[in-house]
């Protein structure tokens, strides 16, 4: 497996849960007096999609792209764990685990430190992701 495979891999199982945010958004973004507006002045659709539409649904896309993308660093560590992510020789925190495994009854700290690694950067990056929901979500803005 090489680093493009696992990259590859994890795009494909959560691209669906992206697409299914910005098809909501969408939806919900087209529906609004705005674009009704700009329909009616006669604006293209590729200007009302671009322009209006995307950058309405540019924050839940971008929330949602911090989330998947801690989830992607814990898979991409359990492959590497496991063995079928990237190649042995590139050193990521799940290969550093399955490497310092043998050792831990005696340098426990070969498998404890690179997992506070993978958990501190998860929950950091899930942290980051409710920071950006709560700074653009106009309802929680208000109550801010």
């Amino acid at each position: 497996a090489s680093m493009t495979n696992v990259i590859l891999a994890l795009a494909i199982v959560y691209m669906p849960r992206v697409a299914r945010v910005v098809r909501a958004s969408t939806l919900v973004v087209r529906e609004l007096l705005f674009i009704e507006a700009a329909r009616a002045l006669g604006v293209s659709t590729w200007r009302i999609l671009f322009i209006h539409i995307l950058n309405n649904i540019a924050s839940p896309i971008l929330v949602q792209a911090t989330f998947i993308f801690a989830y992607a660093v814990l898979a991409e560590a359990g492959l590497s764990f496991l063995g079928v992510g990237v190649p042995p020789e590139l050193p990521t925190w799940g290969t550093m685990i399955a490497s310092g495994q043998q050792f831990a009854h005696q340098a426990i700290w070969l498998v404890v430190f690179p997992g506070i690694a993978i958990i501190l950067s998860a929950l950091s990056l899930q942290m980051v992701g409710d920071g950006f929901r709560d700074l653009l979500d106009p309802k929680l803005r208000k109550a801010l």
